[in-house]
C-alpha cells in the first residue's frame, strides 16, 4: 500500500497549509480535507471509496466539490464509508439540496453517483488485498481513526480524538504495526481548549503514548498553524516521549 498525505494541517493559510486528507494507492481517500482539492481530476476521478472519521468541515470540505466535479468522469458510485452519526450529519447538512445537491439521488436512486456505506469500529472493509478497519475515537462528534493493513504492515491514523482508554489496546495488538499518525492540536498553554475541543495537546500526548508497548514510527498530525513550531518544540522537549516527528505534506508512505 501506498499513502500520500494529501493534507495534515488543522488550519489553512500557506502554500503547504492542506486540512486532513490521504490518498491510498490511486482509489482511496482517507478523510477529503482542503488537501484532496489539489488533486488533478484524472486523479479525482479514479477514486471509489472515501473513508471519512467525522463530520467536521476539515476533514469533509472537498467531498461535495469532489462528486460534483468528477460525475461526467465516473460510470460507478463513490462509496462514503463512516459511522452512521458521520452520514446521517452529510445527508442533513450538505448533501440536502439547500447547501449542496444529493447525489445519492442523481442521475436516480437506482443508479446514483454516491452511495453511503455504514461502518463502526472494529468493523473491517477488504478491498483487494487492503483491510481498512475503523478504530474508536473521541471528540466532539461521534469519530473513528482507521487502521490500513496491507499484510506485510499497518499504518495508523487516530483521527481527531483526545484521551482514549479504548483505542491503545487495540493499537498494542497489531504485530505489524510500523505507523502511527497521532493528532495534536494544541500547545500545552492552551490545554483548556484542547480538552473543551477533545483534542490533544503534548502533555497529553506524551500521556497517551506512554500507553503505547509495541515500536512505530511515530508522527504528529493536525497542529493549528500559529503555533506548528511552539507545540512541536513542547512535544520534542517531554523527557520519555517517544521519538515523534511531524507530519508533512506529500509525504509518502510505502508499506
Amino acid at each position: 500500500m501506498r499513502v500520500r498525505i494529501l493534507g495534515c494541517s488543522g488550519g489553512i493559510g500557506g502554500h503547504h497549509l492542506r486540512t486532513t486528507s490521504m490518498l491510498v494507492d490511486h482509489d482511496i481517500l482517507i478523510d477529503a480535507g482542503t488537501g484532496a482539492a489539489d488533486l488533478s481530476l484524472a486523479e479525482l476521478a479514479a477514486i471509489d471509496h472515501v473513508f471519512i472519521t467525522h463530520a467536521h468541515l476539515d476533514h469533509i470540505a472537498t467531498l461535495p466539490l469532489m462528486i460534483d466535479s468528477v460525475s461526467d468522469l465516473r460510470r460507478t458510485p463513490l462509496t462514503v464509508h463512516a459511522t452512521e452519526a458521520t452520514l446521517a450529519s452529510l445527508r442533513a447538512h450538505i448533501f440536502n439540496w439547500d447547501i449542496w445537491p444529493d447525489f445519492s439521488q442523481i442521475p436516480s436512486r437506482e443508479a446514483p453517483l454516491l452511495r453511503f456505506s455504514s461502518v463502526a469500529a472494529g468493523q473491517t472493509r477488504v478491498l483487494g488485498d487492503r483491510r481498512i478497519t475503523a478504530l474508536p475515537a473521541v471528540h466532539t462528534v461521534p469519530a473513528v481513526g482507521y487502521q490500513l493493513d496491507s499484510g506485510a504492515a499497518s499504518f495508523v491514523f487516530t483521527g481527531d480524538t483526545t484521551i482514549n482508554d479504548a483505542f491503545w489496546p487495540l493499537i498494542n495488538a497489531i504485530e505489524n504495526l510500523r505507523y502511527l499518525v497521532i493528532e495534536t492540536a494544541f500547545s500545552d498553554g492552551e490545554r483548556a481548549l484542547a480538552e473543551l475541543s477533545r483534542h490533544l495537546c503534548p502533555a497529553m500526548l506524551a500521556d497517551e503514548l506512554a500507553r503505547l508497548s509495541r515500536p512505530a514510527e511515530i508522527y504528529i498530525t493536525h497542529l493549528k498553524p500559529g503555533q506548528i513550531e511552539r507545540t512541536m518544540t513542547e512535544i520534542e522537549s517531554r523527557a520519555g516521549l517517544l521519538p515523534a516527528r511531524m507530519l508533512q505534506n506529500n509525504q509518502i508512505f510505502d508499506f
